[in-house]
This record gives structure tokens, sequence and C-alpha cells, in this order.
């Protein structure tokens, strides 16, 4: 466990994920592809075209054709919101923007309402948890305006969940925050904290509403007990003292992004799990190489002094039972949550499913760390729309696979599978629970493709295609780019468009395309690529969560973004992928300073947009009139008169046309 303040303050995942990368394969890096890739097909098709165009027409006549088409095509039909800095929710004009939930809200009929001074793990067990991440939308006999809300809890940030706990100090001549340590009452609210929800709600007069006495509500948190599922369950390196058997784990941790079924499950992806261990294995100890990989342990978390399970000396095998994708049937709340060990264990950001062409179900999966890979898992049976009961175990059997791009466009989808190719008892494989247990090495033995840290991935039913969403990559080397794809240090991100071959999502091949490098056009060293239509306020950087709606359109969420990367906060922008305005991109929302934009999500007749904001107020430091050290004094003194409207609530938000119809139309 470090005792270094940055730690313990868990800022935010991007600093979270910005550490020593822990791919050590020399695998070629998508930023590598991509260079060689424009060199070699990009720059004849597109910069030598527009070079002779130009030699005979005017260059301000093309800018402003190109305008007036990509402002005539698009799809998206709001007047933007300007881009900014401040601590409020900002939503385009003619929309209203209402916090449904917010951390510590009553769930239950039962529930004590919230109080911050006085919060403990059980009354935590019976409320909103903490930084609300992926929001999902299961209807409710088909309406889209009754149904369950199913929103997961990543990570906790102790700095602002408790009060006094901050103390600013004298360093060096500078003010300091320092935290203490946590009490185990702390860290139980902390556990209690984490997971996720599931709440009915219901749109009434326009607006929507918890409905408290909701029959299905529930509250899994990282002491709900839940089954390990698949080949993995039962093996040796999957059992502990307190489950021998190997089928039984407490809890779920760092629930990022996740996804719905097409039979109606909620399923939770489980992300940066490397931060809740701590301690040390014994010398020579067979997982050492195992959890290095994924970063194990890191101890920002001080879970491990008061649980043996989180302390590695204690525990050595609890880390394998974490990192996986969780299933949850919303349907009965008693049901025990599954841990599906077929679809790998690495540090997932999501789970987007379709099905494919011939009924069985392909799930969109990304590694969410700089230089892992993009995944994808297709069941070995087939959807049955009529019968939810056969459903409920496709997730157990199918076949996992990564991505590996290559220069001329083209995508292959490597099967992992144990025996094929290097993943072999010669590379220290026994059988396929040992493959998934190391999905990482697996995959870097197949040679996949190394990514610029890979979030949420969408296929899109309507036009066939995938969007993938790569946040950034501050390690990558000049090396590794060239005057094509000048992104050394990748600090915007950008988005990858797949074709599977014959629109079929279960293929093994396809064909990929960059639809967006983010970040300001108007920097020329940045190599943004939006379109011109694209105004001053509709650049983003750091792509994260994604959604497409029911006609077809993307909605990118973004992460990272402030007063030093990018001048302005985080947010949702509506971005066209079709046509002329191809790569136009507009700003719908905004959240407060410090604050992740998450979701979002869309019910299914497109008259609302939930979104997730989570960690308002945290990171402030870089905007001057809310600087770090006076804003923990203030709120350490504050909490005792704690007001609803604080923003350093999480939260989820409903937004609506004034007047209804649908979203950005």
């Amino acid at each position: 466990m470090t005792d270094s303040p940055e730690t313990r303050f868990r800022t935010s995942q991007l600093e979270e994920n910005d550490g020593p990368p822990v791919n050590p394969t020399d695998n070629r890096t998508m930023g590598e592809i991509i260079a060689a890739r424009f060199s070699r097909r990009g720059f004849l098709k597109g910069s030598l075209a527009v070079s002779a165009i130009a030699a005979t027409v005017s260059p301000l006549a093309l800018v402003a054709a190109d305008e007036a088409r990509a402002t005539e095509g698009s799809a998206f039909k709001f007047d933007e919101l300007e881009a900014g800095i401040d601590d409020k929710h900002h939503v385009a004009p003619g929309y209203d923007a209402d916090v449904l939930l917010r951390w510590g809200d009553p769930l239950f009929a039962d529930s004590p309402e919230f109080d911050p001074v006085k919060q403990s793990a059980e009354a935590q067990a019976r409320q909103f948890g903490y930084n609300n991440d992926y929001v999902g939308y299961i209807a409710i006999d088909g309406s889209a305006e009754h149904g369950l809300l199913v929103v997961n809890h990543e990570y906790t940030n102790p700095h602002l969940m408790f009060p006094g706990i901050v103390k600013i100090v004298e360093k060096d001549g500078k003010k300091a925050a320092e935290v203490a340590p946590l009490s185990k009452g702390q860290v139980d609210v902390e556990m209690a904290a984490h997971g996720g929800t599931i709440v009915e709600i219901r749109k009434e007069a326009g607006k929507w509403q918890v409905v408290r006495d909701g029959k299905l509500n529930r509250r899994i948190t990282s002491n709900t007990e839940m089954a390990l599922s698949g080949p993995v369950a039962g093996h040796d390196r999957v059992k502990t003292n307190a489950d021998p058997s190997g089928t039984k784990v407490i809890g779920t941790l760092n629930n990022c992004a996740g996804g719905i079924t097409p039979w109606g499950t909620y399923v939770m992806a489980e992300e940066n799990i490397h931060g809740y261990f701590s301690g040390e294995l014994p010398e020579g100890h067979k997982e050492t190489a195992n959890y290095k990989r994924l970063g194990i342990p890191e101890g920002a978390y001080e879970w491990g002094a008061h649980y043996d399970r989180f302390n590695l000396a204690k525990e050595p095998n609890e880390p394998n039972r974490f990192g996986w994708i969780v299933e949850v049937d919303v349907n009965d709340p008693n049901s025990v949550p599954r841990k599906r060990t077929a679809m790998g264990r690495f540090k997932h950001e999501g789970a987007e499913s379709i099905v494919a062409k011939d009924g069985r179900v392909v799930f969109y999966l990304g590694d969410d760390e700089r230089f892992d890979y993009v995944y994808k898992f297709v069941t070995k049976g087939t959807f049955n729309p009529n019968d939810r009961a056969a459903n409920m175990n496709l997730l157990d059997d199918g076949t996992l696979h990564v991505a590996k791009f290559a220069e001329d466009g083209s995508v292959e989808w490597l099967p992992i599978v144990f025996g094929q190719g290097p993943l072999t008892a010669e590379n220290g494989f026994a059988g396929q629970a040992d493959v998934l247990i190391e999905t990482r090495r697996a995959a870097d033995l197949l040679g996949a493709t190394k990514m610029d840290r890979p979030e949420d991935i969408q296929p899109n039913a309507g036009n066939g295609k995938v969007y993938v969403m790569l946040t950034n990559n501050s390690k990558r080397k000049a090396d590794q780019v060239d005057a094509a794809n000048p992104r050394a240090g990748n600090a915007f991100g950008h988005i990858i468009e797949i074709v599977e071959d014959g629109g079929d999502f279960a293929a093994t091949k396809g064909n990929w395309e960059v639809l967006l490098k983010c970040g300001d056009p108007s920097v020329a060293d940045v190599g943004a690529t939006f379109s011109t239509a694209t105004t001053a306020n509709g650049w983003f950087g750091m792509p994260d969560n994604c959604a497409v709606d029911s006609a077809g359109r993307l909605w990118v969420a973004t992460d990272g973004q402030g007063p030093k990367a990018t001048g302005r906060t985080d947010g949702l922008w509506a971005v066209d992928t079709e046509g002329a305005a191809r790569a136009t991109s507009k700003l719908f929302f905004r959240v407060p300073i410090g604050a992740e934009m998450c979701g979002p999500l869309f019910a299914p007749d497109d008259q609302t947009a939930f979104v997730a904001v989570q960690h308002p107020g945290d990171g402030g430091e870089d905007w001057e009139a809310f600087g770090r050290p006076s804003y923990y004094e203030d709120l350490s003194t504050r909490w005792p008169d704690f007001k609803p409207d604080m923003p350093v609530r999480p939260s989820v938000v409903a937004i609506t046309k004034q007047g209804g119809g649908k979203i950005g139309v």
C-alpha cells in the first residue's frame, strides 16, 4: 500500500491508466499500423487528390463547399452547446437535463435518507452507489417510459466522500492536501458503494421518477455472493481458503461500462482490479508473472488492511477471481450473479452485444490499458427470442477472439483457444482455463495489435459497422509514427470503424478505417481529422464511452478533458458517420469541472438520453477558480451544511426535449 496522497485520492481513471505500461511484447502498435496505412494508402487517395483539385479550385471555395455539404447532410438537428468550464451541467438549447439519481439517494421504501456525516455501510447498501459509469435500460412490458435502469458503480473517491479526511499541510513552502488512512468503517462504506444498482423508473408528465417500492430494485456490492461459471469454474487457480471449491466469489470490483444482452440480462465489466490488492506474493509464486501483466498489486485501496482476501500474502489466488464479465438476471432480485469466464479475464471496459446473421451473439470487449487489445466473444449457441430461459447460459460456451489490424485496412480476429497456435503446454498453458485466466498473455503470443487504450466498442445494427473508442496513449514514442500520422504521445485518442466481412458480426475477418483522429483541429501538430464543418465547440479529445441510438447515429462521451488538456470539460458529442457530413461533431451536453462523462444511453423511443456524471469536482486544481487545496479545505468544513445541489455527488441525468420528441431531431 503506497502512502502517496495522489494514489489514495484516486483522482481519475485516466491517471490510473497513465502508469508504466504492462504489455512487454514487441507486437505492433496501432500507431505504427495507422502510420503505415496512411503513408501507403491514405496519403495517395486523400492528400494527392485534394492537391490536384486545389490546383484548379480556390481553397476557400473548397472549404465553403465542404461546410455546406456537411451541414446539409448532418443527421443531427439541434443548436450546438458552447464548450467551457464551470461547476454545472449544461445541455443544448431546447433540452432539459434533470438529475434522476445521485450518490446516496434511497432506492427502497425502507432506505434511510442520505446523511454524508453519518454514512454507514448498512445505509449505503440500500442507497444509490458511488461513481456511476455504465447506464442501461431494460423495458418493462416493452415500454419506453417504464423500465429498469441498471447502473455500474466503478470506484470510490474517499477524499470526496468522507468529511474531515483531508488535511491541508505545508510542503516546501506550498500548500498540499493529505488524506488520512481510512478506518474499517469507512472501508466498509466504500465496499458497499461499489457494484451496481437496479432500480425501477417511470416517466410521468414528461419527467422520469424513481419507483422506490419497485419489486425488482436491487443493490449489488463488493460483498454480494457470485458464482464463477464456464471453463475456469472450479480450477485450482481460483480456489481460496474461503472458497476451496473455486466456484463462489464474494463481490465484484471496478465495474466500468457494461451492456444489456438480447435476452434482457445486465452485464457488468470488471476493469481496474489491480488497485484493490496489496501485500506480496510468496517468493517464486506461480502467479507472479500473471499478476505483473495486470499491474497487481497496486494497493491504491486500503481494503487489504482489513480483509484478508485482498492481501496477496494471505490469499494469493484471489485476484484470479476478478477481471471478468458478470451477468445479472434482473428479473429475479435474489438471483446469484455469474462471472462468465469464457469471455476472458482482463481490464474489461464494456460488453456491448449484437445478434449475428446465424443467431449467435457477438460481444465486443475493450481492454482499457495503453498497448492492450480489442476482443470479441462469439457464443457457440444461438439466441432464441421466444424462450428467455434457453439463453441464460449462452455466455458459458463460445470463442473469444483478439484483433490483429493490418496496414492494408484488413482486420483478423484470432481465436484464443487452447491448443491452437502458440497456446499450448510448451508456453505454460495446461488447458482453456489457463488461457482465459491469462487472456492478456495469450493475446500477446498470438501477435494481437497493441492499441491506444481500447474502451467502449459499439456495434451498429443500422449500418453494420463497429465503432472502437481509443481514448489516448501518452506513452507512444515518436519512432512509432510518421508524417502521415503525427501523433507521438497520442494525448487525444481516435475512433476506429470496423466493417465485418459480409456484414456478419461473427466473421473472423473484416476491414477497418480511422473515423476520427481527435483533438483541436486548429492546432496543426495535433493532426485531428474532424470535418471543416465542425465548430470550435464541436471538436473533442479522449473518446471513452459511446452509444448508437435507434436511428443508427453515433454519440461519443469523453474522459480526461480539462483546463490543461483541452480547455473544456468532458461531455457528450453527436458525431456524423455517413455521407457528406461524415466526421462532423457537435457538442450536446457537458459536465462540471473534474467530472467524467459516462453512459450514454438512449431510451428505446430516443426521447430520453440518460448520462452518467461521475467524480464531479475531482482534480479541480487545474481550474484557477476551483483550486485543489482551497477546494478540499472548503469541502471538509462545509459537509455539516450539506445541500442536495452540491456538485460533489456523482449522478445520473435524464435529458429530454422541451415539449417532447426525439433527441437531436
